[in-house]
């Protein structure tokens, strides 16, 4: 288990502070993150936890997941590595093993290609 904690369902009245005062009681913590909407400000309703090591991230994870605090039982689970951002045009798509060439159809049923779809050679 690492030590990085992700801590969701909060409420919008919970700050940096309250989870600093909750997980202390567990052990030394090396960062809070809260996530903040970048446009107003407001919580996001989850944040990120570091404690100061992996077993007392596993503690603080047993301690207060399904934890009731600002109204709400929030979630602890492991927090999972960053993923790279896909590109919108890349997914679903790999060129390098794809079968799609204009004209294939065409050339697959027997008839000729052209350069133009319009221009018809006659016999």
């Amino acid at each position: 288990m690492n030590s990085r904690l992700y801590v969701g369902n909060l409420s919008p009245g919970v700050s940096e502070e309250d989870l600093r005062v909750l997980f202390s009681r567990t052990g030394q913590i090396v960062e809070i993150k809260l996530m903040l909407d970048p446009a107003t400000q407001q919580s996001r309703g989850f944040a990120f936890v570091t404690m100061a090591s992996p077993e007392l991230a596993a503690t603080a994870l047993k301690e207060y997941h399904c934890y009731h605090i600002g109204g709400r039982h929030i979630t602890v689970t492991e927090a999972r590595p960053p993923e790279e951002p896909k590109g919108r045009m890349s997914e679903g798509f790999d060129t390098r093993t794809s079968d799609f060439r204009p004209g294939a159809q065409q050339q697959r049923s027997g008839r000729r290609s052209t350069n133009s779809p319009h221009r018809r050679r006659h016999r």
